[in-house]
């Protein structure tokens, strides 16, 4: 049975995805089966699991990229922006940050100056200067391409995003500039956020809601609720994660 996505009209608060009994298979390979969670509008989701557990193929599924099973009904009038975890394998791509925006717009010609008003005010919504627009991907920081990637995927201001993995190769520091970013744009905006992560400390810190993940779904709620020893073992294996008193785990 072919997998149905629909939109419905919802208020303020109200459920902005609803996704039940998610199946999805490559070939004979069950990737992921029986999904079934929801988000209310301004909430951060975060999805967890370990490498292949299925976390990538869920929001491919949910924008709407490869064949499913189940239900996944969006928000009518949902604008989805997405920032992926690996853009270019060896960021070897000849393109300035310029023109890696003007590629995601539909004005390939670059004489829409309200494209160009746009992408100075979300540049600097990331705290970037317009200068950085003539650099090269290939030449930013690994902290300045991810405010470059967070500035292009809310370039047509959507309702809700994507983030596969917001933080990896960046340091701690700039771990914690890129969520609290993130975090301030959330308040800004009132979008809702659904990141994939492997930080648990973040996922407590920022989080509302967490979906645990290894190919079949492990839990769904609220961190402090759902996020117990028992399931980090289930997760990650036994010796993965270990408790501190806080009540904080860490990897």
């Amino acid at each position: 049975m072919a997998g149905e996505m629909h939109s419905k009209t919802a208020g303020a608060g109200e459920t902005v995805l609803e996704v039940k009994n998610l199946f999805v298979n490559f070939g004979a390979q069950e990737v992921l089966g029986g999904i079934s969670f929801e988000i209310k509008e301004g909430e951060t989701l975060a999805v967890i699991g370990p490498n292949g557990a299925g976390k990538t193929v869920l929001f491919r599924a949910l924008m709407g990229l490869i064949p499913f099973d189940g239900r996944i009904k969006w928000r009518e009038g949902i604008k989805i922006g997405y920032a992926p975890q690996k853009l270019f394998e060896n960021s070897e791509l000849p393109l300035t940050v310029r023109e890696f925006f003007v590629l995601k717009s539909k004005n390939l010609f670059f004489k829409d100056r309200r494209l160009c008003d746009s992408m100075y005010h979300e540049l600097h919504s990331v705290g970037l200067g317009p200068e950085i627009l003539e650099r090269q991907l290939s030449n930013l920081s690994r902290g300045q391409f991810q405010r470059a990637l967070i500035a292009w995927a809310i370039l047509n201001h959507p309702n809700i995003l994507l983030f596969d993995e917001p933080t990896a190769g960046i340091d701690l520091a700039g771990e914690d500039t890129i969520y609290n970013l993130l975090y301030k744009l959330k308040k800004e905006r009132g979008m809702t956020i659904i990141i994939i992560s492997h930080d648990l400390n973040v996922i407590y810190r920022y989080a509302d809601k967490v979906l645990c993940l290894n190919k079949n779904q492990l839990c769904f709620g609220e961190p402090q609720k759902s996020l117990t020893g028992e399931q980090i073992a289930r997760l990650y294996g036994e010796s993965a994660f270990h408790h501190h008193d806080n009540n904080h785990i860490h990897h």
